[in-house]
């Protein structure tokens, strides 16, 4: 008979302890450890999650000894989706590896449940078991309905918890993709913890991931989140998984990104951007062009800075507001950018380029909700400030790319080149750049003049050819 002992677990970071404590010693919460009953299992099952080479123990191996095999992936059907994965190459733009252990977060409502049934139905050929706990079979049917996706004859939906027999299942269904919908709503009876409780969720992920492994099927966890934006549960559960995802946006807003946080199959600076809409999720192939507003005639206050997340160049409009302050105490507010470093640029402005800013109301705005953490849009923020307090438009023809100092110098943004790149591709005549790249740049593109300033003082002669 099997040994049941009791243990506490932080519900906040997994941190496993043999009696109560009051503070957590991993993360520092209090009153989080809650009590759970253990099964210890028998020693002949070898620890949990653990993958056992049906050839017996393996034995060390000199690292130059070991054969290097690439990993074939698997196109899920949504480019965006794959470039995130990583793998991406000439002719291929990514995809998933065979008995990758992929989990998804993010916030509810932000589109998790969506995005991964729109993969389990794009790709003709992919066999996909979708376990679903939280809704029903006819509540998934009416979601494919409304993606326009509901005659895939590969996509298998399964309403379970219960661990064991979702196992079963897949073994007679031997698919190429599960998707876990959610691991918070799955539980295994070898515990008798209810499920969502720490020792269920370490418990059911260690046994898909030895599934996983032994089958190269590949599986996707989604995963709810805490109101502190992290993925609830154990902190084991980041650990244990190939891949982290976390699926970002604003509820009020129609723009998704999907962020790799963790890839042990690739790289962690991609992103994947999606547009919500009635029909489902949009992948938007060119951020760009979302990103910039058509006006009949160029307006004060806005100027297009050269942005890159991750690897990826976008041109973003960046919207400035510079009024007098109508009830004394001016207001700094800022959406989707640090309001801290809006503060810290007003101050070069007022320092470095004599703006008197100190009576003004300043208010910063970017197009389509994004958030933005580029320091390289350092220069256009304080061009649209520029702009708004003289009230004087920029010509729609000029872009920007530059950090800005506390002593009002403009240095080099993180891959500029390939913001010029994108200005250039996108038919803008002018960007404005850091002077500290002027011997460093290679060739550059066709059409497109490189205007490069040393000192924040010197923006408004290239702005208002003054």
């Amino acid at each position: 008979m099997a040994k049941v002992k009791k243990a506490y677990f932080c519900s906040s970071c997994g941190n496993e302890q043999p009696k109560w404590m009051g503070r957590c010693p991993a993360c520092g919460e209090w009153n989080t450890f809650v009590e759970e009953i253990v099964v210890k299992e028998s020693s002949a099952s070898g620890p949990r999650g653990m993958v056992r080479s049906s050839e017996g123990a393996s034995k060390p191996t000199p690292v130059g000894e070991i054969a290097r095999d690439e990993l074939a992936r698997i196109d899920l059907g949504i480019g965006e989706v794959n470039r995130v994965l990583g793998g991406s190459g000439e002719g291929f733009s990514g995809g998933m590896v065979p008995g990758s252990f992929i989990l998804l977060g993010g916030e509810p409502g932000i589109g998790k449940s969506t995005l991964s049934l729109q993969i389990a139905l794009s790709q003709s050929g992919l066999r996909t078991l979708y376990v679903s706990g939280e809704e029903s079979p006819q509540q998934i049917k009416m979601r494919a309905e409304r993606v326009g996706q509901n005659g895939s004859e590969e996509c298998f939906v399964y309403a379970e918890t219960l661990l064991e027999n979702i196992i079963s299942q897949a073994e007679a269904l031997s698919p190429n993709l599960i998707v876990i919908d959610s691991i918070q709503t799955i539980y295994t009876e070898l515990l008798d913890s209810s499920p969502g409780s720490v020792s269920q969720v370490r418990e059911c992920a260690a046994t898909l991931l030895k599934y996983a492994k032994t089958h190269g099927t590949g599986i996707i966890l989604i995963g709810h989140i805490t109101k502190d934006g992290a993925i609830a549960g154990p902190k084991v559960l980041e650990h244990i998984v190939d891949v982290v995802l976390s699926f970002e946006g604003d509820d009020a807003g129609i723009y998704r990104i999907l962020r790799g946080v963790k890839n042990r199959f690739g790289a962690t600076f991609e992103i994947g951007v999606f547009e919500m809409r009635g029909q489902g999720l949009v992948e938007v192939s060119n951020p760009s062009e979302i990103l910039l507003g058509d006006y009949e005639e160029p307006l004060s206050g806005i100027a297009v800075g050269a942005s890159v997340d991750g690897i990826r160049p976008y041109l973003i409009e960046t919207q400035a507001l510079v009024s007098g302050a109508a009830y004394g105490t001016p207001q700094r507010s800022a959406t989707g950018f640090e309001a801290r470093r809006l503060n810290m640029l007003l101050a070069v402005l007022e320092k470095r380029a004599g703006l008197k800013l100190g009576t003004k109301d300043v208010f910063l705005n970017f197009a389509g909700g994004f958030r933005i953490a580029d320091t390289g849009l350092d220069l256009a923020v304080c061009a649209a400030v520029l702009s708004s307090y003289f009230d004087r438009a920029i010509d729609p023809g000029v872009a920007l790319a530059g950090e800005v100092g506390l002593s009002g110098e403009v240095r080099p943004a993180p891959r500029s080149e390939q913001r010029i790149a994108e200005a250039a591709r996108l038919g803008f005549k002018r960007i404005v750049v850091s002077g500290y790249l002027r011997k460093s740049l290679p060739k550059i593109p066709t059409g497109l003049e490189v205007c490069y300033i040393n000192r924040i003082d010197e923006l408004g002669k290239y702005l208002f050819n003054g």
